[in-house]
């Protein structure tokens, strides 16, 4: 038998603490949570902790167009570098994952907050699987322009 493994993660914070998830931009002037220059190795850091993992964004100013390092391509089991829609991607999702994703989500482009959850995925060429969310709004002024982060796979989940 299996040993029993803990509840996913599943909150949500406000941005003041995202240092204490990860190093997302510094905030400077009024309003402005600058994007990540060095998410790459923020995500290559995470490896090294966790295993398979990755940096993406969600432009929300330009139609929720997705950016993935290829990482993340790896963990949802799609071509490196695919033409990937956020609708494609979210369809990967295990449904009540899917459904606890999009409700932090909505929150956190609502209420300038980041989440953090652990979701079960169906990648397309691989069992399915658990992988950790974090996610951040960048903002200017008091607008979300795109919400970044990264994804690792939960170890030893199953």
């Amino acid at each position: 038998m299996k040993p029993t493994h803990p509840l996913p993660v599943h909150h949500s914070w406000p941005l003041y603490e995202r240092a204490r998830y990860f190093a997302l931009g510094q905030l400077h002037g009024t309003g402005t949570l600058d994007a990540v220059a060095d998410m790459a190795d923020l995500a290559s850091e995470n490896r090294a902790l966790h295993g398979q993992s990755g940096w993406w964004e969600c432009d929300l100013a330009a139609g929720n167009r997705l950016s993935w390092s290829s990482e993340v391509y790896d963990i949802f089991g799609l071509p490196r570098g695919a033409a990937v829609t956020r609708e494609e991607s979210v369809a990967l999702y295990e449904e009540g994952s899917r459904a606890a994703m999009e409700k932090l989500r909505a929150y956190a482009i609502k209420h300038r907050r980041g989440f953090t959850l652990d979701v079960e995925i169906k990648p397309a060429t691989a069992a399915p699987r658990w992988m950790r969310l974090i996610a951040a709004p960048v903002c200017i002024d008091d607008r979300i322009v795109k919400l970044q982060g990264l994804k690792f796979i939960v170890p030893d989940r199953d």
